[in-house]
């Protein structure tokens, strides 16, 4: 491999943001993460195939090299054997991400998805332009009782001690994640949740005597409410003084309803806008991206491993998508919408969606300078606004 591959580069890169990595396990990682690029796909066998002819090494061997990175110690063969631990890549992984990051606010999405009935990855990820990005993580055995509350606490507490207290931190999170202890712990760290309820929750609005069910408040599409009061007033255990953000957008079957500790007038359009982004996150691990549904991997520790070098896949591209987003909404011209968010809002319809993910722009634009001998670095960040937001945070 020439010393000006983009391989060869993008492994320096990768060895200078993750020094505390030896030279090997940095060089698989870098390999990892380009080849899951490559390949779409986080599986072994696609990895290796599209990387054996790359780097000029037959399939087994590539394959064996790229087994070996995930296992623990004691199954590595040969005599050097080191076990990699991945929070110790966590700080390094969100340092190269903020070192760039143009603002003091970020938005981040905590999230549980399942692979089949053998692993449940618990997230917590950085929300960006329409997806997001895993920055920390747990990984636990499918179907067998343990408590997610140390888990998401510890993930809370590590994130807080890596961000600069005086930054807006708003945290949010799916049905069945709407729990008091959660909410609380968020607000204690100074930062604002934006929790996700179901539709049979019960919310008693300031004034009211008795509570009703969060889809009365937007009974019909087009329908928006937002106010103060309590939230599960009938269960002590769960009583929580908060606001409630409900509406009901043109084409979904149901309502949203978002609670917050944010005064009433944060619009719930905003909110549902950046609620979505958690999804579209776990969508592009899996069918619409890099296929983690397909995996074979059984054991969490190598699981753990494994996210990192999909975490990493994930950051490049979706850090050179967001540039070329940025880049070419720029250049539209979208009527209806005000001059201040068409340079946001990328490559869009008529309608103002996109009509190309981030994710998808940043595969187009690594790609393309691959084939030009060139490597595409992430470079800068360009956060959309957050409308309603801003005025809320300075009262």
């Amino acid at each position: 491999m020439s010393r000006h591959d983009p391989l060869y580069d993008g492994t320096d890169e990768v060895a200078t943001q993750f020094p505390h990595l030896s030279k090997p396990q940095a060089a698989v990682l870098a390999l990892w993460s380009f080849g899951i690029v490559l390949a779409r796909s986080c599986t072994l066998p696609a990895v290796a195939n599209i990387l054996s002819p790359l780097i000029g090494r037959c399939y087994n061997t590539v394959r064996q090299r790229l087994r070996e990175w995930y296992k623990a110690a004691p199954e590595k063969s040969g005599a050097d054997r080191r076990e990699l631990d991945v929070t110790t890549c966590f700080a390094p992984l969100l340092a190269w991400i903020l070192k760039n990051w143009p603002c003091p606010r970020v938005a981040l999405a905590l999230d549980a998805t399942s692979l089949a009935d053998r692993l449940t990855v618990l997230s917590l990820s950085l929300v960006y332009r329409g997806t997001a990005i895993p920055i920390a993580w747990k990984v636990l055995r499918g179907n067998r009782p343990h408590s997610w509350k140390p888990e998401w606490l510890k993930l809370l507490r590590w994130f807080a001690d890596q961000v600069d207290p005086t930054w807006t931190v708003t945290v949010m999170t799916d049905r069945g994640l709407d729990a008091r202890w959660l909410f609380q712990e968020i607000v204690t760290l100074g930062w604002h949740p934006m929790m996700r309820g179901t539709r049979l929750g019960k919310f008693r609005p300031e004034g009211w005597n008795r509570p009703q069910s969060f889809w009365q408040f937007v009974p019909r599409v087009g329908c928006t409410w937002q106010g103060r009061g309590v939230a599960f007033p009938r269960k002590p255990e769960r009583r929580l003084a908060c606001t409630l953000l409900a509406c009901w957008a043109e084409g979904h079957e149901d309502g949203w309803y978002l609670l917050t500790d944010l005064p009433p007038q944060a619009a719930a359009a905003a909110w549902y806008a950046l609620r979505m982004w958690i999804e579209h996150g776990f969508e592009q691990f899996k069918s619409a991206g890099w296929q983690w549904q397909k995996t074979r991997i059984t054991e969490p520790d190598r699981a753990d491993r494994m996210w990192l070098a999909i975490a990493l896949a994930t950051f490049w591209v979706v850090a050179v998508g967001g540039q070329r987003d940025h880049d070419e909404g720029r250049q539209e011209t979208v009527p209806h919408l005000p001059a201040t968010d068409v340079h946001q809002r990328g490559p869009v319809s008529p309608g103002g969606n996109r009509l190309v993910s981030v994710f998808c722009q940043g595969i187009a634009v690594i790609l393309a300078l691959l084939i030009k001998g060139q490597l595409a670095l992430p470079e800068k960040w360009y956060p959309e606004p957050w409308p309603g937001i801003e005025t809320i945070i300075q009262e």
